[in-house]
């Protein structure tokens, strides 16, 4: 594993200068907090790292957020299908500044280093070419037992973390691809997952062997599933399905329908629909921050 602290200026600034350091990771957090209004003389400071993660399939280059002092539940972000880029690295530090260490992997580092997608604003989901670029990223991501074998590598390096405080539980929460990531996150890791949150999740429930809401009774840890009201359009069972699976599997989940929200609406650099409206929300966004906030002081 290596780290490689960012913002830092190789020719104003020495390892063996910490003033230096501590004042690029605190502006960081403090431009942070000027965005989403949250600025207050005890705003805690946020170190960010780069971080390489050894898993068996390889490196996976990923960012890691924690305050600067002190040691905190961990938090494992798996990202939407843009992957890790500007845009869940400012979630990462948000949540840090909540008091947590935060974990945000490239989930495609089989086939690409991130960011891979810079700039997702022209992406075109009617777009056969741009379309085309997507199986490549997920295919190997999605094969049998991928998604556990990394989840429990990226676990494994948070509880090898000073900042991270092992004896409390660790979260885990994904957006649009990363929902069904996180529930697999939850039944391959339930002695450490405590908490576990879906904002869009994609393909939550399927009609194949291996659906995520099968997973229930591998499952521990107390969730939060938020859909999108698009989503519960094309498929009105599906909170349903979930709410039977969990209740008989005995797992505590609040599932919760956000109407008019479009797939994708808790991040903020999303695509414009083909009619021009924007997908991101930022009221609804900033509901959905404060549940989960809510669930990892509750849970964790």
């Amino acid at each position: 594993m290596t780290h490689d602290e960012r913002g830092r200026d190789p020719a104003a600034a020495t390892p063996h200068d910490p003033s230096r350091r501590d004042f690029v990771t605190l502006s960081a957090a403090v431009g942070l907090a000027a965005s989403t209004g949250a600025v207050s003389a005890s705003e805690p400071r946020v170190v960010e790292q780069d971080v390489t993660i050894q898993t068996a399939d390889g490196s996976c280059d990923a960012a890691y957020f924690h305050p600067a002092t002190g040691s905190h539940p961990g938090v494992l972000v798996w990202t939407d299908i843009f992957g890790l880029r500007p845009t869940f690295r400012e979630l990462g530090r948000r949540l840090a500044a909540e008091g947590y260490a935060v974990l945000v992997p490239n989930p495609f580092y089989r086939t690409a280093k991130s960011p891979v997608f810079e700039d997702v604003s022209s992406f075109d989901f009617q777009n056969e070419a741009d379309r085309a670029k997507l199986p490549p990223l997920t295919g190997p991501l999605t094969a049998a037992g991928a998604t556990e074998s990394d989840a429990k590598a990226y676990i494994a390096f948070l509880d090898t973390q000073g900042q991270v405080n092992r004896s409390k539980k660790v979260g885990s929460q994904g957006y649009c691809m990363g929902g069904p990531l996180m529930m697999r996150t939850a039944a391959a890791v339930p002695e450490r997952v405590g908490a576990g949150a879906s904002f869009h999740g994609g393909g939550l429930v399927t009609d194949k062997p291996d659906s995520p809401h099968l997973l229930a009774p591998k499952i521990k840890g107390r969730l939060y599933i938020a859909i999108a009201g698009s989503d519960d359009m094309r498929q009105p069972d599906a909170k349903d399905k979930l709410r039977a699976a969990f209740a008989a599997a005995h797992v505590s989940a609040d599932i919760e329908v956000y109407p008019r929200t479009q797939h994708g609406w808790c991040v903020a650099d999303m695509p414009v629909q083909a009619n021009g409206t924007p997908v991101y929300s930022k009221p609804d966004a900033e509901r959905a921050w404060s549940k989960l906030v809510a669930l990892y002081r509750g849970a964790l």
